[in-house]
């Protein structure tokens, strides 16, 4: 059959232009350009708050086969700028489905561009780094091409660029959904045995709900929260979570609270993503930003205390400078593909956090034991 003429047109800041079909929202936005390895989970990578400033490229062509359905929202609506597919999502064929992608899309306002070369895209986000890029989608087919470029080269970049205060809650909150579970679904947490107040920099629903099936009790404080705000809770731990943009710039903030509980507290601390950053940046470490990022579902990531090889979710743009880890502070996990840092944990007390996503199940249980080794902290304390 012929190719249709194009609706929808990717804009590289250099110059380079995919064309393809348009789907979801019409209109034309800009963000950094991420690619995603995982064959499923693409509602989720949608509505994870990290994505917030990036247009995600799905190296899986079957995006959009099984629908998209409330329970498996990260967050409220869609953060991630955009979407990138080789295929045309096709009608949805899921029991759990209860809305097309593409009106999904549109609802929420995120533009989905389908018909691309993605291993071509993919290749040129690897040797090249992330790129920044304009999307536009036009029912007509009309696009000022220039304009697009200029707006790709427009773009500021996530670097040094604080985008957690733009996805954290405006309030608190208390959180007890727990885990999914067969044939109940989501059921309620009623024996909790610890308070935790989990500081909000972007944070997943599965990871609140992971901290509920492992027996806490779930504050939920705005990313700005006080050192007073949180101790305010009488807690017995505190979880600082993933979230999106440059973790230098959302230090400047969150780096000095977390400090002061550092100082003054003995309390156990875990981190994941974000967290992990933040809890670097205050014993002192650096972080960097990465030439494409890791972003999938199949990352390797290994235990250096134990040796276990790990099968993790990743999502992020910036690491943790392994060289930089200051005295007592040991690094725990390492990926295997490039062996940037995926973990650390303070000598003496029970702080410790991972770069990787121990509640996305890619495992698929493969790292639920830190949310249990976060829980026998707090027995311990």
């Amino acid at each position: 059959m012929p190719t249709p003429a194009p609706t929808a047109c990717l804009a590289l800041a250099d110059g380079t232009l995919f064309y393809g079909q348009g789907f979801g929202a019409t209109g034309q936005t800009t963000a950094e350009l991420c690619f995603n390895t995982a064959m499923s989970g693409y509602q989720e990578i949608m509505t994870d708050p990290s994505y917030a400033g990036q247009i995600v490229t799905f190296t899986f062509p079957h995006v959009g086969n099984v629908g998209v359905n409330p329970e498996d929202d990260e967050t409220q609506d869609p953060v991630a700028a955009g979407m990138v597919v080789k295929w045309m999502p096709t009608q949805s064929s899921n029991w759990r489905a209860a809305q097309e992608l593409g009106d999904w899309l549109a609802a929420r306002g995120r533009i989905a561009i389908g018909g691309v070369d993605t291993r071509r895209l993919t290749r040129a986000i690897r040797q090249s780094g992330a790129p920044h890029v304009a999307l536009a989608h036009s029912p007509d087919g009309n696009f000022d091409i220039a304009a697009l470029v200029a707006a790709a080269r427009g773009f500021p970049g996530l670097t040094g660029l604080d985008l957690a205060k733009t996805v954290t809650c405006a309030q608190s909150y208390r959180w007890d959904e727990m885990r999914w579970a067969r044939p109940e679904g989501h059921q309620r947490q009623t024996e909790a045995r610890h308070k935790v107040v989990a500081i909000d920099y972007g944070a997943k629903r599965n990871i609140l709900r992971c901290l509920a099936s492992a027996g806490c009790e779930v504050t939920v404080l705005p990313a700005s929260a006080t050192y007073d705000d949180v101790m305010a809770h009488d807690p017995a731990g505190i979880f600082l979570s993933n979230g999106p943009g440059d973790p230098a710039a959302t230090g400047e903030y969150a780096v000095p609270m977390i400090r002061d509980l550092l100082d003054k507290t003995q309390l156990p601390l875990f981190g994941i993503c974000l967290g992990h950053q933040m809890l670097g940046l205050a014993l002192g470490a650096r972080t960097i930003k990465m030439n494409h990022g890791h972003h999938g579902a199949n990352h390797p990531v290994k235990d250096i205390e134990t040796g276990k090889v790990e099968i993790t979710s990743m999502n992020h743009g910036f690491a943790v400078d392994s060289q930089s880890l200051p005295s007592g502070v040991v690094e725990t996990h390492v990926s295997l593909f490039d062996g940037s840092n995926c973990g650390i944990r303070m000598a003496d007390r029970p702080v410790f956090s991972v770069q990787h996503h121990p509640e996305a199940s890619p495992g698929p249980q493969d790292s639920f034991y830190l949310f249990e080794r976060f829980a026998a902290s707090m027995d311990a304390a």
